[in-house]
């Protein structure tokens, strides 16, 4: 699965457009007064503006080179505090043989860049802006991560991409993963609670959306497919 479009919500654009566009120099792609767009790799991210000290915040990832993830670290310290900057901050991941590390965007997101070893992608040239290659994962807090896998089965054709729990299942490949996870779960490197904020997604399959009203849907506005038991 590819995550060609991200959509999620925040209140302080103007930070957010500064970080991603300037500090971590990844090209803007649009803006209006009430959002703007980067590119990461091939994905697309848009962050629409939310009321004024709105606390919505996400969990999201990007793919890097799989032979990247020292150089990423050093490249990301230099700009932004790495979590679990007191001790090595990379984390390894044994199972799914990937090397990740994490930070918070001025929104309090907890973004993460990760290496998977699995895939083919490294690379010899010095790590910069152009090696955050896709976004790779999104995390999505439901009430029932059993009934989303049934629902994103059914509706979107995707399985859990390792054995699932009753509250964690990332779902896709390696490439794009709904990071599923029961609602309230605290996310790894953070210390909030997670809730289902407003996102949308657009994959190279069909767009699919999260709200703590319907929970995922898929479709376009208005086209509604709700979470179903």
């Amino acid at each position: 699965m590819k995550i060609v479009e991200l959509t999620l919500h925040a209140s302080n654009l103007s930070e957010l457009k500064e970080f991603y566009g300037e500090r971590l120099g990844l090209p803007v792609t649009g803006e209006t007064d009430a959002s703007f767009s980067f590119r990461a790799g091939n994905t697309n991210v848009t962050f629409v503006r939310t009321a004024q000290d709105d606390d919505t915040f996400y969990h999201f990832a990007f793919n890097i080179p799989e032979n990247k993830i020292e150089e990423a670290a050093g490249w990301l310290r230099d700009r932004v505090a790495l979590l679990g900057e007191e001790g090595d901050p990379v984390v390894h991941f044994e199972s799914w043989n990937a090397h990740a590390v994490y930070f918070k965007d001025p929104a309090g997101n907890i973004v993460e860049l990760i290496a998977r070893h699995n895939l083919d992608n490294a690379s010899q040239k010095p790590f910069g802006e152009e090696d955050f290659l896709c976004v790779s994962e999104i995390g999505m807090p439901v009430d029932d991560v059993s009934a989303a896998l049934r629902t994103l089965k059914q509706e979107a054709g995707l399985e859990a991409w390792m054995t699932p729990s009753d509250t964690f299942a990332p779902v896709g490949d390696e490439h794009g993963l709904f990071i599923v996870v029961k609602k309230g779960r605290v996310w790894f490197a953070g210390e909030r609670s997670s809730q289902p904020y407003p996102l949308a997604v657009r994959t190279d399959g069909s767009p699919v959306r999260l709200d703590d009203r319907e929970g995922i849907s898929f479709g376009e506005p208005g086209e509604s497919t709700p979470e179903r038991p």
